[in-house]
């Protein structure tokens, strides 16, 4: 066994952090019931500090477009710190002890910004939140270098699928609660505090930091495999060479990179484009989000049950496609203020999003860990999460630095009906500000999914069996929702899910659950906050 600090106790010699050579199913299972609680309490911390209230946060100090493109930016770029990180990890050997400590050096960094409205003013306080963020973003990548190679030896690959949608499900389940509380909590305090407003977010940033304080205990009792060191490496620089050189997931990262970059250059403004442009209030926003959050929880295990049966690529090849619709469908959300549709476009735009993040998060997590050949995970995933970063963090920056220019840019089409008597004019698609990026985003969406085609993995499947298997699987969930089972599953999830799984993972293999009704396992995120 290596460790790092040795303590003896009588005749017994342990280390802490210690990791082993090979560990027993019941580790395994101990250290899979671990990561799920450290996911629930990330997730509560994430839903707390980020996302919404983030930006609300830093709108209430003057944060202009540029800045909150900034701030969606420095999270992927600080990813780019995961290839040093390789280094370190690979010195240590140690992941459990690089992701806690530098997981804790990365939550602490939220007391300077919880502090925010105390000390600073709002000028000041906008460039500490920057370096905050940033500071938090790499201690944190760090971290996930780590923690990345360390899942892929804990968890069971042909479980990956099954697993994280668990996770998911339970970590969506639970940001759905907290996020509406929260916003609950966040317009009352307005109404109560009108010029302390930017205090609220404090109290909500504190929780947080408590939460994230808690996953870290759980991540410091997670076993730990020894890593898998291939031999003849020649150094850091080979390490990350040796992805690239392999075509399938060379191909891989190119469709990786350049979703992200279509992602990223809208998603970060469509908080902002709600509270400003359509003029929403906080709680209104966070009810969209939670109806978003609801059809993760109603989609994640049917996502997880095909990408364990056919592949994560053929997940991609349904849900990419339809986030990508969702995105379009943001052009016609105003024509262009608000009109009778804007609300239903809202709802109907957030349920489609839904849907479709929990089989990409899903999937484009795993085919990652899937693809990454076994004692190369570290420099293959660190790699992937290269490209992703650069996309990812460029694209925002770009739209908060362009979004000035288009904000006096107007595209508008329209149709001219004419008889003798009248003319009748329809307008049908009103470009302005971040419209014009919702469009881009959607068009390198399409050339995004026209790359994941040079991607191949085992068992792809066609688009109509996966449309057939995720349909079947989610009437089959449905069931559960009738008045006497559906009622009784209610009651004990999540706690009770979390202890059945143990049980089901042992008794039945993967392919054995899509035959059951109301029955499997669900899975969690790989691309932990």
């Amino acid at each position: 066994m290596t460790g790092f600090v040795s303590i003896k106790r009588g005749r017994r010699r342990r280390t802490i952090f210690e990791a082993k050579k090979s560990l027993t199913a019941e580790e395994v299972e101990h250290g899979l019931k671990l990561v799920i609680r450290d996911g629930l309490a990330t997730q509560a911390m994430v839903t707390l500090t980020g996302g919404i209230f983030l930006v609300a946060f830093a709108l209430q100090l003057g944060a202009s477009n540029t800045v909150i493109g900034l701030l969606a930016a420095i999270p992927p770029l600080a990813e780019l710190l995961q290839i040093p990180a390789i280094y370190i990890v690979d010195r240590i050997r140690i992941r459990r002890l690089v992701v806690v400590a530098a997981s804790l050096a990365a939550r602490l960094c939220w007391i300077p910004i919880i502090l925010i409205p105390f000390f600073l003013s709002p000028g000041q306080g906008v460039i500490a939140l920057i370096a905050s963020i940033a500071l938090y973003a790499s201690f944190s990548a760090i971290s996930h270098c780590g923690w990345n190679s360390w899942m892929r030896d804990l968890i069971p690959q042909d479980r990956l699928g099954a697993f994280f949608s668990h996770r998911l499900t339970l970590s969506t389940a639970l940001a759905l609660v907290v996020s509406l509380v929260a916003g609950f909590f966040i317009d009352s305090w307005e109404i109560a505090f009108p010029d302390l407003a930017a205090y609220g977010y404090s109290v909500l940033f504190l929780l947080g930091l408590i939460a994230g304080l808690v996953g870290i205990t759980f991540l410091a009792r997670t076993p730990e495999p020894r890593m898998v060191v291939e031999e003849g490496e020649d150094g850091l620089l080979a390490a990350i060479k040796k992805p690239f050189a392999d075509l399938n997931f060379k191909n891989l990262i190119i469709f990786l990179g350049s979703w992200n970059f279509a992602v990223n250059l809208a998603s970060p403004f469509f908080t902002v484009y709600m509270l400003q442009r359509i003029g929403l209030d906080i709680s209104l926003v966070v009810a969209l989000s939670v109806l978003s959050q609801v059809m993760n929880i109603i989609f994640y295990r049917s996502w997880g049950r095909v990408s364990d049966r056919y592949s994560n690529k053929s997940v991609l090849a349904v849900s990419g496609p339809l986030f990508m619709l969702a995105i379009f469908a943001w052009l016609f959300v105003t024509l262009p203020n608000v009109y009778i549709l804007t609300y239903p476009l809202l709802v109907l735009i957030h349920i489609l999003m839904g849907i479709s993040l929990a089989g990409v998060s899903l999937a484009s997590g795993n085919i990652g860990l899937k693809l990454a050949p076994k004692g190369q995970a570290t420099s293959y995933l660190a790699a992937s999460t290269f490209a992703n970063s650069v996309a990812a963090g460029v694209a925002p920056i770009l739209g908060g630095l362009f979004v000035d220019f288009f904000a006096e840019r107007e595209l508008i089409w329209t149709l001219i009906w004419k008889d003798p008597v009248r003319e009748l004019v329809f307008v049908t698609l009103d470009l302005q500000q971040w419209e014009f990026f919702f469009l881009f985003a959607f068009l390198l969406g399409l050339y995004s999914l026209h790359r994941l085609a040079a991607v191949q993995e085992e068992g792809e499947a066609k688009e109509q069996e996966v449309v057939d298997e995720l349909i079947a699987g989610v009437r089959r969930d449905m069931r559960n929702f009738s008045p006497a089972g559906g009622l009784r599953d209610m009651v004990k999830f999540p706690f009770s899910s979390i202890r059945n799984y143990r049980k089901k993972s042992r008794q039945k293999p993967p392919e054995e659950e899509t035959a059951e009704e109301g029955e499997g396992t669900e899975p969690l995120d790989p691309r932990r906050p």
